[in-house]
């Protein structure tokens, strides 16, 4: 795509970076076959095509108006574009640029505002674990809408507490925690079980996420440094990897390279921490014999029918795609994807449930649909994912218990 940038965006590196991704993309619109949002609205403009001519056009010098911001927060980031795109464009660093020089330029109301900043304030902060907790100690009393962000308590059982040689990092995460703990404490379980001692650095935080993407780079990206200095002892003294058991923040932190690639200082650690970052599931195939012996002969196989709902952050942010499914049902678990649009989002995609309800209930109760349909005539016994967004926010459309896979694999271990 030819570009000839405003004066403006010619001196800056952000308006240069998006120069160079426009000038992959060749118009071909295979991108907007598979975008979630204009199979919902049939609109060129909600798809990323469309969204690509709006970012050129004011890069160009045109003034943004809402209609483009309207447009551009209508993405879901869900980045399934860049696994069809055959040019290669980074279509999801370009929507981050693009919100950003529209955000500067086009003024939100009041109330749009109050809630952008609540939510990346609020999530990443050390108050957000007892306003849960309060919430859970009356959430028979709340409304639907609001019950669905509140899940019901859990007991994450206890911590190993065994010394490995073997050392992995683990990012605790901002709302996981205080939300769905037991993740955690099983993610640590079944590394301890293979030899693996998880360790969490009591400093790391909110992965950036939140805040960059409602475009507070800033603020992300003090994040993102904070998060570094924490690991970096660490990391020097040779932890083996760092281990991501929600895919949002593991696409994130694998990019920290990227983003932080102009800053003197950070980018040469940035850059070192991202290599190191792995989904938890990267990890299955070195440790699937071991998990095998285990469960063998101690564990009866479960008959249970898991429907699993691969995160778009996991298969097209991280471009992992699979090996859940394959190595889970390697150990003996009936698990299998939707036969039709797999690849779709189930509309979580990090606040847009929140600042987009009406489209991301849609995009749920779709995925759901096609989920109850990955065994045929049986309906599953349990929705398996894995990023505690998707999580919660497929499970705020079903009765169905729907929870992250290495929560399963803990259980199938312990019952050993």
């Amino acid at each position: 795509m030819q570009t000839q940038l405003s004066p403006e965006y010619r001196a800056r590196a952000d308006g240069l970076e998006a120069e160079s991704i426009l000038r992959k993309c060749v118009h071909c619109g295979f991108c907007t076959a598979t975008c979630p949002t204009y199979q919902l609205l049939g609109d060129e403009l909600d798809g990323p095509r469309g969204r690509i001519y709006l970012i050129k056009q004011v890069l160009e010098g045109e003034t943004p108006t809402r209609k483009t911001q309207m447009h551009l927060d209508r993405c879901l980031t869900c980045r399934n574009c860049e696994s069809t795109c055959p040019s290669g464009v980074h279509y999801g660093h370009l929507v981050d640029i693009g919100r950003k020089i529209v955000d500067e330029k086009v003024a939100r109301p009041v109330g749009e505002k109050a809630l952008r900043w609540a939510l990346k304030e609020g999530l990443p902060s050390p108050l957000f674990a007892p306003a849960m907790k309060a919430g859970q100690l009356v959430r028979g009393l709340l409304p639907a809408s609001l019950k669905a962000k509140v899940p019901a308590p859990q007991n994450a059982g206890a911590w190993p507490t065994r010394e490995h040689a073997r050392k992995v990092l683990m990012l605790a995460g901002c709302v996981q925690p205080a939300m769905m703990p037991n993740i955690n404490t099983a993610t640590a379980r079944v590394l301890d079980a293979v030899g693996i001692q998880t360790v969490i650095a009591p400093k790391a935080g909110c992965c950036g996420a939140v805040k960059f993407h409602l475009n507070d780079q800033e603020g992300g990206k003090a994040e993102m440094r904070a998060n570094i200095d924490a690991w970096w002892p660490l990391v020097e003294q040779g932890v083996e990897s760092i281990v991501m058991n929600a895919s949002g923040c593991g696409v994130t932190v694998k990019e920290y390279g990227h983003i932080l690639k102009d800053d003197t200082m950070y980018a040469a650690k940035a850059e070192r921490i991202s290599a190191l970052t792995r989904d938890l599931s990267e990890l299955l195939p070195a440790l699937l014999p071991e998990l095998a012996h285990k469960l063998a002969g101690r564990v009866q196989k479960p008959d249970t029918l898991f429907a699993y709902h691969p995160p778009c952050t996991l298969q097209h942010g991280q471009k992992l795609r699979g090996g859940v499914e394959m190595h889970l049902n390697q150990l003996g678990f009936k698990l299998r994807a939707a036969r039709n649009d797999a690849h779709l989002c189930c509309g979580s995609a990090g606040t847009y449930s929140v600042l987009n309800p009406e489209l991301s209930y849609q995009l749920r109760d779709r995925k759901l649909g096609v989920l109850g349909e990955a065994f045929g005539d049986q309906l599953p016994d349990m929705i398996l994912s894995a990023n505690i967004g998707c999580i919660t926010h497929l499970q705020s459309g079903t009765g169905t218990p729907v929870r992250h896979w290495v929560e399963v694999l803990d259980e199938a271990l312990r019952a050993g």
